[in-house]
């Protein structure tokens, strides 16, 4: 190795670093993931044993609201787990409208239909979805339009991998929908709800760990507010 060689391996180790602190943060990690999983895990669970859709709903909800509370209380973002209570009460409401038990999943599995037409639209667009959740994070916010060619190509095909990966999932789960039953259709969703996700999260860290790094467009503005203020206070001596 040449002592030209280390700066550029050190950035691309800060590059990695930076990806994955924002991916962690932007997806909420392993207790995101929990926040997830565990509200649709307890309702198959007392489904499967009882049959019953109301003490199976109120359980799900009850867990949702309990991990906001968590959060509160120790002073943590509540997003993922707010995201989650309003998933899980649609989830509910619809459920408990039609008397099937099976219908407790389908709010979700529309938003997953959603989401994965809003990351191929967006990409089709020229503004790519990952981007623009992911920009503010890296505090480059739209920087990567018109000034990082390179980092918006790795956003589009992140976006598409998430699309693809979300639409594949929608292909498996809405023939199931109508075909299996409840128990059965309950435990296929809860097998399929980490690793798509963790694959989505995976390719777009390969993606954004070789593209260029972020803009920092905070950090620009500041300079420039410090630039000016010099201006502005070297006229006033010069005065």
């Amino acid at each position: 190795m040449t002592s030209l060689d280390k700066p550029t391996e050190d950035a691309q180790r800060d590059s990695r670093a930076v990806t994955e602190a924002a991916l962690f943060e932007a997806f909420g990690g392993l207790r995101g993931m929990i926040e997830t999983v565990l509200p649709g895990l307890l309702f198959v669970t007392i489904f499967t044993i009882n049959k019953d859709l109301h003490s199976a709903a109120i359980a799900a909800l009850g867990v949702s609201i309990l991990l906001v509370v968590v959060r509160l209380v120790m002073k943590d973002t509540v997003k993922h787990a707010f995201s989650g209570v309003f998933g899980v009460a649609f989830g509910v409401v619809f459920a408990m409208m039609t008397g099937n038990a099976k219908d407790f999943y389908l709010p979700g599995m529309l938003y997953t239909l959603g989401l994965a037409l809003a990351y191929i639209i967006t990409t089709l667009a020229g503004v790519p979805l990952i981007g623009l959740i992911l920009g503010p994070v890296f505090k480059e916010n739209l920087s990567w339009r018109t000034r990082n060619p390179g980092r918006k190509k790795a956003y589009a095909k992140a976006s598409w991998a998430w699309g693809l990966i979300l639409l594949a999932k929608c292909a498996i789960l809405f023939p199931l929908y109508w075909w299996a039953d409840t128990t059965q259709f309950g435990w296929v969703l809860i097998a399929l709800k980490i690793p798509p996700f963790l694959l989505a999260v995976w390719l777009t860290w390969v993606f954004l760990a070789k593209a260029p790094p972020p803009i920092d467009v905070f950090a620009e503005m500041e300079a420039e507010e410090r630039a000016e203020k010099e201006r502005e206070s070297a006229a006033r001596s010069a005065d």
